[in-house]
């Protein structure tokens, strides 16, 4: 079978985590994502703990399916090499601060001259203008600019910080969705343009439900709209027996009653959405509820029954849970420095093009004197180039 992206070519210079994302599910599709890393030092998750064999277990989850080539884009050489490289692909994907590849001159204005047709994407923390464009920043600085924190454990009297770095890892998201929106354009048109995407920008659009419930009720601080944050008995974690824990999110008055009947605590069906006292009683009683079994006996007792409920899995729970194994979100590749390596699944099924995990992670500059001879280079030139610290 072929790939849903076959034939598209993606020049990935952007670094860390969250755009490594981007790349990673446009390679899994079938992409040829070449990775443009600095040379000696690479993309700086390679190197972060905690590490494998060599590098990263991040980044070898993160980087598969893809090439990579080194070029120090402060030496004109490397720059030539870029500007070579841009007239063949489809796409450009950048994290850099705003400025810097203005600074370098490779930026959009620059290489649409060299390829018109050319997607040029800018992933940044707050984006390419506005007051904040130059700040340094991180996942919880964007959540909180756009709300998102606030609103996590308002009902604990203190934000809390997700489990996971959710504007990180959604700005993969979106600078994917938006590349492939772009690529659709040129498709159809055989125009290129630049796409400016920030995390910010994302969360502020993530956070819909508290922006609608504020301009109904002008009241910052409201129950929330979709009572999703724990501020109810009917969707809310409760501690079994064994220590463990369990999640209940039955917002829907069915599945609610549903779960009372299991339980046998049909006398609690007015708490479902109690705040204030009558939530903390009605808490405190199905809090002694699921003390009396164990998380598995409860997992039992609940399966086949129409009820929303789930158990609170930790990270070894969820690589063993049955349903995540069935679903292929846990596989192994072979690494050639690293031996065999576990790494996450494909999360998007397609029954004609489905993703493949066809290579493991790039060394770094794998793939460098491949490409330069690829683009007409000799290997006198690759060796002067590597005397001048261009690759």
């Amino acid at each position: 079978m072929s790939s849903a992206l076959e034939g598209i070519k993606i020049l990935d210079l952007s670094r860390l985590l969250p755009f490594n994302y981007c790349t990673l599910m446009l390679a899994d599709l079938g992409a040829e994502v070449l990775k443009i890393e600095e040379p000696k030092i690479g993309d700086y998750m390679r190197w972060l703990p905690p590490k494998l064999k060599e590098e990263g277990a991040v980044f070898l989850m993160a980087n598969r399916n893809k090439k990579s080539m080194t070029l120090n884009l402060r030496e004109e050489k490397a720059k030539e090499v870029l500007r070579r490289l841009v007239k063949d692909y489809d796409v450009l994907f950048e994290s850099f601060r705003p400025g810097v590849m203005k600074k370098l001159g490779v930026d959009y204005e620059s290489l649409k001259e060299i390829n018109p047709g050319l997607v040029f994407c800018s992933s940044t923390g707050y984006g390419q203008d506005g007051p904040y464009k130059d700040r340094p920043g991180h996942d919880m600085n964007y959540i909180s600019v756009a709300g998102i924190l606030e609103a996590t454990g308002r009902h604990t009297g203190a934000p809390v910080i997700p489990g996971i770095p959710i504007a990180d890892m959604s700005i993969g998201i979106f600078s994917a969705f938006s590349i492939l929106a772009g690529i659709i354009y040129k498709a159809r048109t055989g125009k290129g343009q630049y796409i400016d995407m920030s995390m910010t920008d994302c969360m502020v659009s993530y956070n819909i439900a508290n922006i609608a419930n504020y301009i109904a009720t002008r009241r910052s601080s409201e129950t929330q709209i979709l009572g999703v944050a724990g501020e109810n008995p009917c969707y809310n974690v409760f501690k079994t027996k064994d220590g463990k824990f369990i999640s209940q999110g039955n917002i829907e008055d069915k599945f609610w009653i549903n779960l009372l009947k299991v339980i046998d605590r049909e006398d609690l069906k007015d708490y479902q959405y109690a705040t204030g006292d009558k939530k903390e009683e009605g808490m405190k009683e199905l809090q002694k509820v699921f003390l009396t079994k164990t998380r598995k006996e409860w997992l039992e007792l609940f399966e086949g029954k129409d009820i929303c409920y789930a158990p609170i899995n930790d990270v070894e729970d969820m690589i063993a849970d049955p349903h995540v194994r069935h679903r292929g979100m846990i596989q192994e590749m072979e690494h050639p420095v690293e031996g065999k390596v576990t790494t996450v699944g494909i999360p998007f099924k397609f029954s004609e093009t489905p993703g493949k995990i066809k290579t493991p992670t790039p060394t770094l500059g794998q793939h460098t004197e491949e490409i330069l001879k690829g683009l007409g280079y000799n290997d006198q030139d690759i060796t002067e180039m590597r005397e001048k610290n261009a690759i």
